[in-house]
């Protein structure tokens, strides 16, 4: 890998890599903040839900008492 590293070009080494790592991060880091969000996302919808589904049971319960 040193001699491959060694035998490209100067303006490859300087240039062309850093511009292509810099690439990759990016789109690592919003896969990454893709995942949170959607995760994120989930757990609000299911709050959501839960506190719907409470709150039905709620009032099925006081409806059952009168």
């Amino acid at each position: 890998m040193a001699e491959f590293w060694k035998s490209l070009p100067s303006w490859v080494r300087n240039v062309v890599v850093p511009i292509l790592v810099l690439i990759v991060a990016w789109y690592v880091l919003l896969a990454v903040l893709s995942l949170v969000g959607a995760i994120i996302a989930f757990a609000v919808k299911a709050l959501i839900v839960v506190g719907i589904a409470a709150a039905v049971v709620i009032l099925v319960k006081k409806a059952a008492r009168h």
